[in-house]
This record gives C-alpha cells, sequence and structure tokens, in this order.
C-alpha cells in the first residue's frame, strides 16, 4: 500500500455514509483523484463508483453465497490491485441512496471544488445534482469511456438494477465483470470503489423490531401453528414478564398486610387490684 508504508492492519469500528466519503477521499487516496488541488497528481482516466444491492460483508466468507461470481471478482480485483482498502462496516442512512450520498460527500469534502471533466450515472442509480451526464444502457456507458478527453478524469456512477433502454436485470456478479473488462478494453487507467447497499430482507434486519413487525405480520395472513426460534424468543420473553409481574403483585400485596396488622409494641403487665 503506498499510502501506509507497505504496512497492513485493521481497524474494527462502524462507519457512517459521510465517514465513509471522506475516508475514501483521505486513506483511499481519491482526493489525489477527485479534488481539483490535487487532481493532477494522479494520472487515472475514469474513476469509476459501482453500488451494489444484494451482497452482505458476512457474505466475503460465507460457504453459501447467492452470486459466487461477484465474490470471485472482488476477491480478484482486491488481491491483484496496485492498491485495495475495505470498508465492512457501514451505517446507512435509509432516507438517502447511497449513491447520492457519495457523490454529495466528494463534493462536500473537496474544499476547492471537484476537478473532474465529467460526472455521469447509470440510469439505474437515484442520484440528485446538476451538470451530470444520464446513461441509459451500458453500451452508453462503453461510448462515454470511448469519448473520453485525455489528461482529464471521469467520474461514473453505476448501480445494479434494471436499465430503461436493456429492459433486463443481470447478478451482479455479471454486470461488475462486464464493467472491469469494458475498463481494460477501453484502456483507460481506472480506479474502482465498489459499494453494497443491500435491499432489507427477514435474513437480514436492520432492527430487530423490524423483525419481529414481519414476523407478526406472516401469522396473523396465514394460519401456520409452527413457532420458529424467534417466535420461541418471544414467547419466552413474555413467560419471564408475565411471571415478573405475578411476583411483584404478591410482593406488594404482602407488604400491604404486614402494614395492616397491629401489634403491641411492648407486652403490658396486670394490674394489682
Amino acid at each position: 500500500s503506498p499510502h501506509y508504508n507497505n504496512t497492513e492492519f485493521v481497524d474494527y469500528r462502524t462507519i457512517s455514509s459521510k465517514d465513509l466519503t471522506k475516508l475514501v477521499l483521505s486513506e483511499g487516496g481519491w482526493s489525489n483523484i477527485l479534488c481539483s488541488k490535487e487532481s493532477h497528481n494522479e494520472n487515472v482516466d475514469v474513476a469509476v463508483v459501482f453500488v451494489g444491492r444484494k451482497l452482505h460483508s458476512s457474505d466475503i466468507s460465507s460457504p453459501k453465497q447467492s452470486d459466487p461470481s461477484l465474490i470471485d471478482i472482488l476477491k480478484l480485483s482486491f488481491t491483484t490491485s496496485n492498491f485495495s482498502m475495505a470498508f465492512p462496516y457501514v451505517a446507512i442512512d435509509e432516507q438517502e441512496t447511497l449513491e447520492n450520498s457519495l457523490i454529495e460527500g466528494f463534493v462536500e469534502n473537496c474544499a476547492q471544488g471537484l476537478g473532474l471533466n465529467r460526472i455521469a450515472y447509470l440510469d439505474s442509480c437515484s442520484v440528485n445534482g446538476r451538470n451530470l451526464e444520464k446513461l441509459n444502457s451500458f453500451q452508453s456507458v462503453h461510448d462515454f469511456l470511448a469519448s473520453r478527453t485525455s489528461g482529464k478524469t471521469d467520474l461514473v456512477v453505476l448501480c445494479n438494477g434494471r436499465s430503461e433502454e436493456s429492459g433486463r436485470t443481470q447478478s451482479e456478479g455479471e454486470v461488475f465483470s462486464d464493467i472491469v473488462d469494458l475498463l481494460k478494453q477501453s484502456g483507460a487507467k481506472y480506479t474502482v470503489l465498489y459499494t453494497s447497499k443491500p435491499y432489507k430482507t427477514l435474513q437480514y434486519p436492520a432492527h430487530l423490531a423490524l423483525r419481529f413487525l414481519a414476523d407478526g405480520t406472516q401469522s396473523n395472513a396465514s394460519n401456520n401453528s409452527t413457532c420458529d426460534g424467534v417466535c420461541q424468543i418471544k414467547s419466552s420473553l413474555l413467560e419471564g414478564i408475565f411471571v415478573a409481574i405475578v411476583l411483584l403483585i404478591i410482593l406488594i400485596s404482602g407488604l400491604c398486610c404486614m402494614i395492616g396488622i397491629d401489634t403491641p409494641t411492648r407486652f403490658e403487665t396486670p394490674q394489682e387490684s
């Protein structure tokens, strides 16, 4: 790693999407590529931001993988590139798209502004901003790369999903592999930031309350009498709360009875007649 004097380390922490942008610019070296003041220090033709929709950090080491081709190409790219970094734990704001948060973060954290020639995004991305070029298909991406200006850097934001022109959805592994092959064929010097904001599923709940809510909705909609692990945990929790309430009532009743008993403070001796 040229940024760390060929040293390797792991920093376990959860970062926000804004912190992710700052780390990509500072520790990832993208400030030398995107920001105008430092833009001439790195000779990069294309900077690519690829936003996936399915991959979780835990899927990298999981024996069961829904898209093995994506895992393989990520591992290959990570181990064969000149410089690689990974940020596995990122807390994403559900009210904003990841791709839009990254672009806004790049603009906010470049003090002298972005030193880019063009910024383009695929139509499957949800991006807000001016002076952005919309690409309707991967053929448009190919044409965009072919029309690049020598000595200047372009930023391309790609998102996995159904594009307006192609009308079909490929797996993330196929899409990402096509993008890497396209960059290699163009002869451009490129850098890639792969990020993933998976869709919410019951297998990976964002909050435990969402899992409980989903389970409750499913049990009301069907007459299924089976009880899975989460159901058993909820039933055990309710039983514990009920027992605690009963014991508390018994304790309060006992205290009230003890208070109501009138006991003499001392024993009286019979009076002599």
